[in-house]
């Protein structure tokens, strides 16, 4: 019997999929499996993870959009604690969806996890007082291989469910959540460039 489903080509793009565990509970609790190879492979997803993840993050804070230059990751997310909104790019060079975006609600609840092939930007916005979040990845971490694109990019229009304004920068000044919480970034993804901009660095 099936211990996960696996919805392939989410929001149109390939290779994205969201993948639903089957959850078995009782009186006592509940048990599921959070990853089965042979499943996936069954399913056309032939990755072998190296190194699992784990980060804790409260309120409005958002990480991203990240990802790797030379060394790209697939990456395995799920929500194992609170509630995020998850989102990908698509950066793949000659992809018909280049620079398209989807996201989705990860929650413990839901239990639901997003399959992210490689050469995707990858972030999250923790909607819950706290989150943990966690992620299997296909490479390991290389130094100085960290690149980046600004959450909010006018072009690719990401849409975060936030109160402000786009203000030619990836700075997170006056942007807000519905409640009033302020959004929380590291200093490095404040700096991040939009993908047009980036683009014309490289010509």
């Amino acid at each position: 019997m099936g211990q996960v489903t696996v919805e392939k080509n989410v929001g149109g793009i390939e290779g994205l999929c969201v993948i639903t565990p089957q959850v078995h509970g009782d009186e006592r609790g509940w048990f599921m499996e959070t990853y089965n190879s042979r499943e996936l492979k069954e399913a056309g997803i032939n990755r072998e993870f190296v190194q699992d993840n784990q980060s804790m993050s409260v309120k409005g804070v958002l990480r991203g959009l990240h990802f790797q230059i030379n060394y790209p990751q697939c990456k395995l997310v799920r929500a194992v604690r609170g509630r995020v909104f998850d989102v990908a790019v698509d950066m793949r060079d000659g992809s018909p969806t280049f620079g398209r975006w989807y996201g989705i609600i990860l929650t413990e609840e839901n239990k639901k996890q997003l399959l992210i092939p490689e050469n995707f930007a990858h972030g999250f916005l923790v909607l819950s007082d706290s989150a943990e979040f966690c992620y299997k990845v296909t490479d390991y971490w290389h130094p100085n291989d960290e690149g980046g694109i600004a959450w909010n990019d006018p072009d690719i229009g990401i849409d975060w469910g936030l109160a402000g304004e786009y203000r030619g920068s990836a700075q997170s000044d006056g942007y807000t959540m519905e409640d009033g919480t302020s959004i929380i970034m590291s200093e490095k993804d404040k700096l991040w460039k939009t993908l047009k901009e980036i683009k014309n660095d490289k010509f």
